[in-house]
């Protein structure tokens, strides 16, 4: 078994964390701070995105936005397309299945 503190692992904002990765899935850690955002962007993977604290908002390609704080939990279908914007620094935690995806360039 491993096990992680969520609240205390020391995530720098720029630099996410994989915190454990393989073929059945990858868990990375990020520090989101206020005002930034993680631009328009989707994965090959099927994607949970976890507020761990903060709070951030949600735009879908669509332009529909959904706003949630610690303990929201979003669910995106591969390829999914989506932008990330913190409204308060933010501590998120991203699931990705399976690792790689069909289509990632690594899965070659």
């Amino acid at each position: 078994m491993e096990t992680w503190d969520l609240a205390q692992i020391d995530i720098q904002p720029h630099h996410p964390q994989v915190l454990d990765s393989d073929s059945e899935g990858r868990v990375i850690a990020l520090q989101l701070p206020a005002g930034e955002r993680l631009s328009e962007h989707q994965v090959h993977e099927r994607a949970w995105l976890l507020v761990v604290s903060g709070a951030i908002e949600i735009l879908d390609s669509g332009g529909a936005s959904t706003t949630g704080g610690a303990g929201f939990l979003a669910a995106f279908d591969p390829n999914e397309r989506r932008e990330v914007r913190a409204s308060e620094d933010s501590r998120l935690l991203l699931l990705l299945s399976p690792w790689p995806g069909v289509g990632h360039p690594s899965a070659r």
